[in-house]
């Protein structure tokens, strides 16, 4: 018989390497094949519940990186609420209507204003589904659990019936009216747009100061006089119908030496302004406050029937310009809202395409917008005063990337105004992760205009609106509910199918339609409105969910959003916010912290993450990193977390090969019979599922991922696991304290195993199978461990944590030792402590080995003052000497008894590892032993 056989050498067939690219395939075709997540769900039917809405995805090619972290995040809550008595179901979902599709069609070559209206919908239809598809497979490959059979997307019958029947209950309410003020306006994509579809990006303007000649200055000013003004958006000097001033603020009349004119600008920038504008000695003639010039008449620069009336606006200011405001009711917010105070006329002399209008003037018609600065300039002539390029943020259509402009065109709006407040009561009840999300939420709601809700455009959910011979727009409940009824039936489709009278009910009539003719809405509804409209389509609608849920959770960019758009019709319709918690993730960067884009060729794929290292890799860099923030991922780092993965996975080989003749029905030691260091550390463990169940309920990842490194690293892998080789492989295999260490094995090996299960499960089921006394067929159907607590655990942490630190100070003086090249391993070593009375009672009541905790092979505590060579410490020094005698052949320690056994058979090794030999190998030490 071979020596080696003797001993508890670990024996699993577990694999080291975890080969999950291809071995994850296989767990996700076995959940599937065996229901698992129907399985899950009648496990948890009668239990509270807990519903985390899905926010949906725009179905438009593979899934990125930022999808990974959102849906990663939302199954490892899902699963950890599933494991821990919550009927927790999961439906996922899409968003499917939008420019976005709209867009992909134009570029294979369709063009939408030549085919069909319904054949087009159809193609925008089939290629929505086939993404959703798409983005299906991906999801399913990071192993997310779903219901994946009957997922919700927007396009579909019953989600757009939803849909309208909140439009109706708004429009019920009287929070939908059609109005003519600005709008950011996508001359790119030919369509207003909403706040959520707008992205800042700094540009070079050219800015230009120019002066209004005043024709009826009230008796105030004379017609020499001109009042100066600055605008960074010439085109819109076409549309300039007032001049705003602040009503508090000072302006001065000035004279400048060089000039025959008077000029009006804010006094405090009169030094720079005359500096800007090569005026001479500027002379002061008087200065006025601003409501003093209230309602004085100018002319237009270059358009003398059009008159411009000074106006009052609290939203001018001293920071830039002249103090006095260009105002164009037609191409500003700001504009448009002081302007009808004043009955100003609403011009607009841009078309939807970007092309100035002839109500621009002959200069102007048939330009594109952006290009006629220089016919602004020419048309000026001498009332120019300067001009000026600066750099500022502007808006841009998130789609199309190409700058957007306001203007005033007729759309139809979802009052915000109405019921802003009750908006604002719900924000405050909604609990918020991070916490800052709650005064960014609110910030948007209190300062936000009304929402418009229109599209010119094709692909999406029509607006439900008929028009009266009259014009008088026709959107009653009976109305709505009627074609929410038809959709349901029949799909949004029909609404372009079918004439106006065939959509509305049966015998309709209306005041402004004594011909009993009717006209439709050709407009659609925005995508955020579709989305917005998930809490009735989803959550208020499907068996088995409530609402409002108890989770929302996307990237930042959904406060002005999914976040708000959802509270905003929720509030509309019912008075309380779609969801009772909010939180919130940030953006996901390259290794260098620069934004993915293609061509930076930066972009990482969830696809390409798993071919390569699985993608439970991926699955555990989410816990590793501060999601509230920005994050970084690359493929080295992605490589790092691989490494840690490598660690906990073969700390749970380790336990799982050393409990592999481990019964937990009858070789399981009770916690008060073990050694108070094996119970040491199963309070150190409970402390861990502690903070790891702790950590999941506020949905807190990287707290998760630090723990349990730091237990398997620290506390496992460096300390017990360390040590416990010279009992669970040296000890016989049924000795108590082999049992008791393997008692704690186990403990963990199951527990840490259901605890990791939400983040890595395919390991995890791949570690389950290996454990035939737990009773589940897989552990997702195993129920979260609880924390245990014992009677003397503060007594046992405060013991045990002051000999870990004993047991640093002894390692210092070790590597010294290593040093000086008097050892080289610890087992080498003879290590003599010098204490006093206190710390030697301290330590016999360890009832450990402490020769075996310290890895030495000889230990000699002694009361005796230290040389001076040792390595001193405040209350304790040691030394450390080569031990003697020779290396046992089975437990590799220097013994002195090595070589005096009167057995020649036992003569290789020490009297401790003879003692088990000759009663559990009796034959074997009789036969003799090979060594090799």
């Amino acid at each position: 018989m071979k020596l080696k056989e003797t001993l508890n050498l670990g024996n699993t067939a577990f694999p080291m390497r975890a080969g999950l690219p291809n071995k994850e395939p296989q767990w996700q075709k076995a959940w599937q094949e065996a229901n698992l997540y129907a399985k899950r769900q009648e496990l948890n039917a009668n239990k509270p519940e807990f519903h985390l809405h899905d926010g949906p995805p725009y179905a438009n090619g593979n899934i990125h990186v930022g999808h990974a972290l959102n849906k990663i995040s939302k199954d490892i809550i899902v699963r950890s609420k599933s494991m821990s008595g919550y009927k927790a179901p999961y439906v996922p979902g899409w968003d499917t209507h939008g420019l976005p599709i709209e867009q992909v069609l134009a570029k294979k070559g369709v063009k939408r204003k030549e085919i069909n209206l319904t054949d087009y919908l159809e193609m925008c239809r089939q290629y929505a589904l086939s993404q959703v598809d798409k983005q299906m497979e991906d999801f399913k490959r990071l192993g997310i659990s779903a219901d994946w059979e009957n997922p919700y997307i927007t396009l579909t019958k019953d989600y757009e019936a939803a849909q309208i029947r909140v439009f109706g209950a708004m429009a019920d309410k009287g929070y939908i009216y059609r109005g003519a003020k600005p709008v950011y306006w996508s001359w790119s994509s030919e369509s207003a747009l909403a706040e959520a579809e707008i992205e800042y990006h700094d540009v070079e303007s050219t800015s230009i100061y120019y002066a209004n000649k005043v024709k009826d200055g009230k008796g105030i000013l004379d017609t020499n006089t001109y009042i100066v003004v600055w605008t960074t958006t010439p085109f819109t000097v076409t549309a300039s119908r007032g001049l705003t001033v602040g009503p508090d603020f000072d302006y001065a009349l000035v004279k400048p030496a060089n000039d025959t004119r008077q000029f009006i600008v804010a006094y405090d920038m009169l030094n720079d302004l005359a500096q800007r504008f090569l005026w001479e000695s500027p002379e002061v003639l008087k200065t006025y406050k601003g409501k003093e010039l209230e309602r004085i008449v100018t002319e237009h620069p270059w358009d003398k029937e059009v008159d411009e009336l000074v106006i009052l606006g609290d939203h001018v200011t001293l920071d830039s310009g002249t103090g006095i405001v260009h105002t164009a009711p037609g191409f500003g917010e700001d504009d448009y809202n002081v302007a009808i105070q004043y009955d100003l006329e609403v011009a607009v002399t841009v078309d939807g395409r970007g092309m100035m209008m002839e109500n621009a003037g002959e200069a102007f018609a048939g330009q594109f917008y952006a290009k006629v600065t220089p016919i602004v300039i020419e048309q000026l002539g001498d009332l120019l005063l300067a001009t000026d390029t600066i750099t500022h943020s502007y808006p841009f259509d998130w789609r199309t990337k190409k700058p957007i402009i306001w203007r005033a065109v007729p759309q139809w709006f979802a009052s915000v105004s109405k019921f802003r407040e009750d908006i604002l009561s719900e924000i405050d009840k909604t609990i918020f992760y991070p916490a800052w999300g709650k005064t960014r939420l609110y910030n948007m709601i209190r300062d936000r205009g009304d929402w418009v809700i229109s599209r010119q455009r094709a692909w999406g959910v029509p607006l439900p609106i008929f028009y009266a011979e009259d014009g008088t727009p026709i959107m009653s409940k009976e109305v709505t509910d009627h074609v929410a009824d038809l959709f349901e039936q029949e799909g949004s489709a029909i609404w372009w199918q079918k004439e106006a009278k065939e959509l509305l009910p049966e015998g309709f009539t209306h005041p402004g339609s004594p011909n009993g003719e009717f006209t439709k809405e050709t407009d659609i509804m925005d995508v955020w409105f579709d989305s917005g409209s998930s809490w009735n389509g989803v959550m208020n609608s499907r068996s088995g969910l409530s609402y409002p849920a108890d989770l929302y959770l996307e990237g930042s960019d959904q406060y002005r959003g999914w976040f708000n758009s959802s509270l905003i019709t929720s509030v509309a319709v019912n008075n309380h916010a779609p969801y009772q918690s909010v939180l919130s993730q940030g953006f996901v960067l390259d290794g260098k912290g620069e934004k993915m884009s293609k061509s930076k060729g930066n972009i990482i794929s969830p696809n390409d993450v798993a071919k390569q290292y699985g993608a439970e890799i991926l699955r555990l860099w989410v816990t590793s990193v501060d999601s509230s923030n920005d994050v970084r991922v690359s493929m080295d780092i992605l490589g790092q977390v691989s490494e840690t993965y490598r660690k906990v996975r073969n700390t749970l080989r380790f336990l799982l090969a050393n409990t592999s003749d481990f019964n937990p029905e009858t070789n399981r030691v009770p916690y008060n019979q073990l050694r108070s260091v094996d119970q040491y550390i199963t309070i150190k463990f409970n402390q861990l599922v502690a903070t790891i169940n702790d950590a999941y309920e506020q949905y807190d990842f990287m707290t998760i991922y630090k723990a349990v490194v730091n237990f398997v690293t620290v506390d496992l892998s460096a300390f017990y696991l360390d040590f416990a080789k010279d009992v669970v492989y040296i000890q016989a295999a049924d000795s108590l304290e082999r049992r008791q260490m393997q008692t704690v094995f186990y403990d963990i090996l199951v527990k840490l195993t259901k605890l990791l299960t939400p983040i890595l499960p395919h390991t995890a089921e791949e570690i389950w199978s290996y454990l035939t006394f737990e009773k589940e067929e897989f552990v997702q159907l195993s129920e979260m461990p609880k924390a245990l607590t014992f009677d003397n655990q503060d007594k046992i942490i405060k013991k045990w944590e002051r000999f870990m630190s004993l047991r640093t100070q002894a390692q210092k003086a070790l590597e010294e030792a290593r040093n000086e090249k008097v050892i080289g391993k610890s087992l080498e070593a003879h290590l003599t402590i010098y204490l006093n009375d206190e710390t030697k009672t301290f330590l016999d009541s360890l009832d450990s080995n402490i020769a075996q905790l310290l890895i030495v092979s000889q230990l000699t505590l002694t009361e005796q003052e230290a040389p001076k060579d040792a390595v001193i410490f405040e209350d304790i020094a040691f030394s450390v000497s080569h031990a003697t005698g020779d290396v046992c052949a089975r437990c590799r320690r220097l013994d002195e008894t090595v070589g005096t056994n009167t057995n020649p058979n036992l003569s290789m090794i020490c009297d401790s590892c003879a003692s088990i030999l000759e009663v559990h190998f009796p034959d074997a030490v009789k036969e003799g032993f090979e060594t090799k």
